[in-house]
């Protein structure tokens, strides 16, 4: 209130806003003029306009008996634009620089907060500017001068080969068609600068008739610059309230919301994405990607997207190929256009990628040759098909580019069975169409098992096993009770012989067998690791004969050596789980097929020079007991056992080391600067099957 006091208010003016010029009136920035250049009636020889582009171009005089006017230099600039020869195409008929030319530019896109003003008798009176121009000198007398000297030197080139114009009579002329131009093709060249530029080029000049300042008409224009009325029903643009005068003061801006493109094309924003309906942002996801899991589809819609609603869209742009999502053909090729490389039509283009999609369906291969064969299409058509959702393999074909996804046809088979029906009603019109034969309708004998992929996860090889456990269970069960006896009566000869016979045994209580159960699909028909066709040793509680505990012990030992010195750093849950696959891969009767407890493996991995290494994993950890137990190849006898043996002893202090911390601790251990690069080189070499 104080302020308010000491700032009295000494005069109100009344605003009028004067609407003669509406939309008429420019505002022109001239540059800074020489001194021999005054802007008065004489100066403006001529005016031009293009209005749709507001561009203005001015022709305006320059004053060559000005001191300051350089007349040589005047004169040589004519000499170079015009030449020797004067007629009406010149540009300086007196042969002397006596002009100038102006172009204009806009000076801001948004002129509505921009007024002319005029006061009068104690009235201000307001008209909207409809453009600011700022007005530029225009060079485009160098270009005719470049033009023109072009022209002479190919005339007098010209007079020199006239001798061979009749042997120039004759030419050969190749003549090309164009490929039809798609929407997106067309869209580009509209967009492009080039065709913009040709686009203003081919708008015409409209000439203008400049008036002086003094001049009569410029005075009567210049009356329009007031309002013609002071009521108060033409000035209701002036009457608002404190807040919608400060709104009109400080409009909020929405240029930016105006330039923001309604969807991501090329590249995706994924802040943008969200702003948009459901249905919109999967169809844009699904058109860049192409393929894409569930899993995968959910993560990119962000938390709290509801799963039932993202299926519920997904079906409408998306079917289900191998567990996974793949775009739909409409999509990718909407109606009305046509091929990049053949000009085929999208309906035709549509089918045939149909037609790769539901081979996919049936195998996890298709042959590039097979596909083109039936739909008839050019190869760089069936290749853009194939690369959508595979991967080529040398001598083998194309591959489906992601694993069978058992998780979701597991979680939703109301899902799976709804797409089997649609590609059962896809697959009839594809017979229709193409007329496809039996060959193409059932897979290859080797491939049988359509509905799963070949690479089968090891979920689904313990579930295989263990259905072909149950069905054999009867006939197993006679084959153990009959190698049974047949070990009790090996065992009543042998009695004999006890004293020769060396037995290594294990404590039951401390150590149970090593658990092999999850792995059961990889014995190759093992029984809780016992081939039926093996009845020569008894692993029961680990106890085997003499002869074969050694044998076993270099079997386990050579296994785990090899895996070690390809692997640094294990768990040892990790550690079985390769040890499982090892047996999965070995002949019926192995020696390793006796038995194996956790506590041998883990002795013979300190026996072979590796060590324990105590990470101090934190107590709320979700992972199991074998997860937390780390062993590491001390020595292996490579460049890096150095940094291996720093990094192993910086982690068992910590779980988590930042990048910089082991690079600085390397330095100092090894007496070497290490880059970023040669760091990571030493992280993927050390541990590469844990980080």
């Amino acid at each position: 209130m104080a302020n308010e006091e000491d700032d009295p208010i000494i005069q109100e003016i009344d605003v009028f806003l004067a609407r003669s010029l509406l939309e008429k009136l420019y505002l022109f920035q001239y540059p800074i003029r020489p001194a021999s250049m005054t802007y008065d009636d004489v100066t403006h020889l001529s005016a031009k306009i293009k209005p749709k582009q507001q561009k203005v171009e001015l022709e305006m005089a320059i004053d060559t008996l000005n001191p300051n006017y350089c007349r040589s230099k005047g004169e040589q600039i004519a000499l170079n634009v015009d030449g020797t020869c004067t007629d009406e195409t010149s540009t300086y008929s007196s042969k002397l620089m006596d002009k100038q030319t102006f172009c204009s530019s806009q000076a801001a896109s948004n002129v509505s907060r921009y007024a002319a003003a005029v006061y009068k008798k104690g009235e201000l009176h307001l008209t909207p500017l409809h453009g600011i121009l700022q007005l530029r000198p225009s060079f485009t007398y160098l270009d005719k001068a470049d033009a023109k000297h072009r022209e002479r030197e190919a005339a007098n080139e010209g007079g020199d080969s006239s001798q061979d114009e009749a042997e120039d009579d004759v030419k050969q002329i190749t003549v090309r068609f164009s490929r039809p131009e798609t929407e997106q093709a067309r869209q580009r060249r509209v967009q492009s600068y080039e065709f913009l530029q040709k686009r203003q080029a081919e708008e015409h000049w409209v000439p203008l008739h400049y008036y002086g300042l003094k001049d009569s008409r410029s005075e009567h224009e210049r009356q329009y610059l007031f309002s013609q009325g002071h009521g108060l029903a033409e000035n209701t643009e002036l009457i608002k309230s404190p807040s919608e005068y400060l709104m009109m003061l400080m409009p909020p801006s929405v240029e930016e919301e105006n330039e923001k493109p309604m969807a991501p094309s090329n590249v995706l924003s994924m802040a943008q994405l969200r702003t948009l309906p459901l249905a919109d942002q999967i169809k844009i996801l699904m058109k860049n990607v192409k393929v894409m899991p569930f899993s995968n589809l959910l993560g990119l819609l962000g938390s709290g997207t509801d799963p039932t609603a993202v299926l519920r869209c997904v079906q409408q742009v998306a079917l289900l190929v191998q567990g996974n999502w793949v775009v739909k053909s409409d999509v990718l090729y909407p109606k009305d256009t046509s091929s990049p490389h053949s000009g085929v039509p999208a309906e035709v283009l549509c089918r045939g990628r149909d037609f790769v999609m539901w081979k996919f369906t049936q195998d996890r291969w298709v042959v590039r040759k097979e596909v083109a064969a039936v739909t008839k299409l050019c190869p760089e058509d069936v290749k853009d098909f194939l690369e959508h959702m595979s991967v080529a393999r040398i001598n083998k074909g194309w591959e489906f580019m992601l694993p069978y996804d058992e998780d979701f046809v597991k979680k939703h088979p109301d899902i799976v069975q709804r797409q089997q029906m649609l590609w059962m009603g896809i697959q009839a019109k594809l017979e229709k169409v193409y007329n496809l034969l039996k060959e193409h309708l059932t897979p290859k004998k080797q491939e049988a098992q359509s509905a799963h992929p070949l690479l089968v996860s090891g979920e689904q090889r313990v579930n295989m096993a263990k259905a072909k456990v149950k069905q054999n269970y009867g006939q197993l069960e006679k084959e153990f009770q009959k190698q049974k006896a047949e070990m009790k009566s090996n065992e009543s000869s042998a009695k004999t012989d006890v004293p020769n016979i060396r037995i290594k045994e294990e404590p039951v209580s401390v150590e149970e067998p090593m658990d092999t159960s999850a792995h059961e699909g990889l014995n190759n028909g093992l029984v809780n690791g016992l081939h039926p066709a093996q009845g020569s040793t008894d692993p029961v509680n680990g106890h085997l004969p003499g002869g074969c505990i050694d044998r076993v012990a270099q079997e386990l030992k050579a296994f785990v050596s090899s895996t070690f010195k390809k692997q640094f750093v294990l768990t040892l849950s990790e550690l079985k789980r390769l040890f499982n696959l090892h047996l999965a891969s070995l002949p019926p009767g192995h020696t390793l097929f006796s038995g194996i407890s956790d506590k041998m493996l883990q002795d013979m991995v300190l026996d072979t020079g590796c060590k324990q290494i105590l990470v101090p994993f934190p107590p709320q950890t979700a992972a199991s007991p074998d997860e937390l137990k780390v062993y590491a190849l001390w020595e292996a006898g490579d460049t890096y056992d150095q940094h291996r043996q720093v990094l192993l002893e910086i982690f068992s202090k910590n779980y988590r080391v930042r990048r910089n911390v082991i690079q600085n601790q390397l330095s100092q251990e090894c007496g070497e600067d290490l880059n970023k690069q040669e760091v990571d080189r030493v992280l993927k070499v050390s541990f590469c099957s844990l980080w």
